[in-house]
């Protein structure tokens, strides 16, 4: 039975989230910067998150069939759990094997797990709020996610730049057992959904009736997907790349001060977040997913100023700054689109569909991640001294796609 808004079980999840989403901004903030710190290279730093984020995409789809067979609760409380042991045992191993090869494998497996565990948070709030607080719940969901992403990189960029890896490694463990143990106490109603066959049939009947779904029933879910692919490889994946590499690599800013900066630069991508959900919250009633081309346009067109300002300016604060506010709008705008899109979707799916179909969007659209950041990776490190060219790249193709996304959702 759906209950109001701020029940306290939805309001449990929230406090969860906030807890859980700070720890794995930290660590996934601190791990690849200790990447890049040690190697100096654009083209492994791409590499290795780009192998990250493969079991992201494989994991996903088994986590949306897991939360629609299983209690949601149980999946978060055993992958907070989980995750805080990967922290741990990284922490004792660091000194003892090769380092690169334990960030690859640990970056892989704490991607992989949030991509099983993410299903589950959207697939609740149905079963939680009722259908009118869809936007409002997923607008609380962002924003918090948002302010998590802004005070993990922010704070660790902090700790980590003063003290070291390790410090953030323990608090970020501390934050995943602490998430888990206040997850347990979670009541979402579930009824268990009958199954033939074993685990790699089920799995494969609901992946096939999820992309059914999506193809035929409902094909604009697979054309905003086709879109948020696009962006993805060529925007989102040139940001994730550009920005630590940029900060710390190309802008010859103080080395005791580069990577506080990047850390602040992280928290301004989560503020925007943050600012992106709140308005998507005010204006909650005011949004209609035909208009929500605009807003891609609107990312793609932030780009344009960053590799203007790596042109004219030879100042690395000015670039820093420039590029710093940039991404701040990229993300205020991105974050009403998925909102948007993420209503809209739970909005149009049943409900004993809605983790299958959240999962299968998820890992689709994670597939271009990987793709994305080894490409930029490769491509930073070929036109090193010619970044802006890169950025350009980047900006060029993502207003072409964003046009071509206006017009599919002004057909809706």
């Amino acid at each position: 039975m759906n209950q109001k808004l701020f029940s306290k079980d939805f309001t449990l999840v929230v406090i969860g989230q906030i807890i859980s989403l700070f720890g794995n901004a930290a660590i996934r903030f601190a791990l690849p910067l200790y990447l890049l710190n040690l190697t100096g290279s654009s083209a492994l730093y791409g590499t290795v998150t780009a192998c990250a984020f493969i079991p992201a995409i494989l994991l996903s789809p088994v986590g949306g069939i897991v939360a629609d067979r299983v209690n949601k609760r149980n999946v978060m409380v055993i992958l907070d759990f989980f995750t805080a042991a990967v922290i741990v045992t990284f922490s004792l191993l660091m000194n003892e094997v090769n380092l690169i090869l334990l960030l690859t494998v640990t970056m892989m497996l704490l991607y992989g797990i949030a991509g099983a565990y993410q299903p589950s948070v959207q697939a609740s709030i149905p079963a939680l709020v009722n259908q009118q607080s869809f936007m409002a719940a997923n607008s609380i969901i962002n924003t918090i996610s948002s302010f998590s992403s802004l005070m993990g990189p922010v704070l660790g960029g902090i700790l980590y730049s003063t003290y070291g890896l390790k410090p953030v490694l323990w608090v970020c463990m501390t934050c995943f057992t602490l998430s888990a143990i206040m997850e347990i106490f979670i009541k979402i109603p579930f009824q268990k959904q009958t199954s033939n066959g074993g685990i790699l049939t089920t799995a494969k009947k609901d992946f096939a009736e999820s992309i059914h779904f999506i193809q035929k029933e409902k094909p604009v879910i697979g054309k905003g997907l086709l879109v948020v692919c696009g962006i993805n490889l060529f925007l989102s994946a040139m940001i994730i790349v550009a920005l630590p590499y940029l900060v710390t690599e190309v802008l010859h800013l103080e080395a005791s001060w580069a990577n506080k900066l990047y850390g602040f630069a992280e928290g301004a991508l989560a503020a925007g977040g943050l600012t992106g959900g709140i308005l998507s919250g005010i204006f909650a009633n005011k949004l209609v997913i035909q208009k929500s081309g605009r807003l891609i346009i609107a990312c793609a067109i932030c780009v344009f100023p960053i590799s203007t300002a790596l042109i004219l300016f030879s100042s690395g604060i000015i670039n820093y700054i420039i590029i710093t506010i940039c991404c701040f709008a990229i993300m205020v705008f991105s974050t009403i689109f998925t909102v948007q899109m993420m209503s809209f979707i739970q909005t149009e799916t049943p409900q004993n569909l809605i983790g299958k179909i959240i999962a299968v969007i998820l890992t689709v659209s994670m597939c271009a991640q990987p793709l994305g950041n080894a490409l930029y990776g490769i491509l930073f490190e070929i036109c090193k001294g010619f970044e802006y060219a890169v950025v350009l790249f980047s900006g060029i193709v993502s207003l072409t796609i964003a046009v071509k996304a206006r017009n599919i959702f002004q057909k809706l």
